[in-house]
C-alpha cells in the first residue's frame, strides 16, 4: 500500500488544490516502511491525479477534492478518503491503518457545484 497526502506547512492541506508538496508513505506489514516528501508538477486539470497514480499510490487522504479529480483517481484505481483533518502525515496514516480515519465527506470550505466526496 502506498498512501499520498497533500501537504501545506508539513500537514495535510484541507483543499486538494492548495498543496505545496505530497507525502508519499509506503506501508508494509501494517506499518510505515518509508516516507517521502515530493514536489508535484504544476497544478492543472488532471495532472496531479495522474502524477499521484504514476508514483504507484493506492490510496489518497484529503480534506476535500472536486469531483473531476476524484473521478480520475477512481479510474486509476486509487481509493480516495475525504474529510481527513489537518495533521502530520504519519499520524493520519496510523489512524487510517487502524480504521479510525473514515471518509467524512468533503471538507472544502467552498462549493464544487454541490459535489462532495463519494465513492
Amino acid at each position: 500500500m502506498k498512501i499520498a497526502i497533500p501537504l501545506a506547512g508539513g500537514k495535510l492541506c484541507a483543499h486538494f488544490g492548495h498543496y505545496q508538496q505530497f507525502a508519499i508513505i509506503t506501508v508494509a506489514g501494517g506499518k510505515i516502511a518509508k516516507q517521502e516528501t515530493l514536489t508535484p508538477p504544476p497544478h492543472a486539470p488532471g495532472v496531479i491525479p495522474n502524477w499521484v497514480a504514476d508514483q504507484g499510490c493506492t490510496d489518497i487522504l484529503v480534506g476535500g477534492m472536486g469531483e473531476a479529480a476524484q473521478e480520475i483517481f477512481r479510474q486509476r484505481g486509487i481509493k480516495v478518503l475525504c474529510g481527513a483533518p489537518s495533521d502530520k502525515p504519519e499520524n493520519l496514516v496510523t489512524l487510517y491503518l487502524s480504521g479510525e480515519l473514515v471518509d467524512a465527506g468533503n471538507a472544502c470550505d467552498h462549493d464544487h457545484e454541490g459535489h462532495s466526496c463519494s465513492h
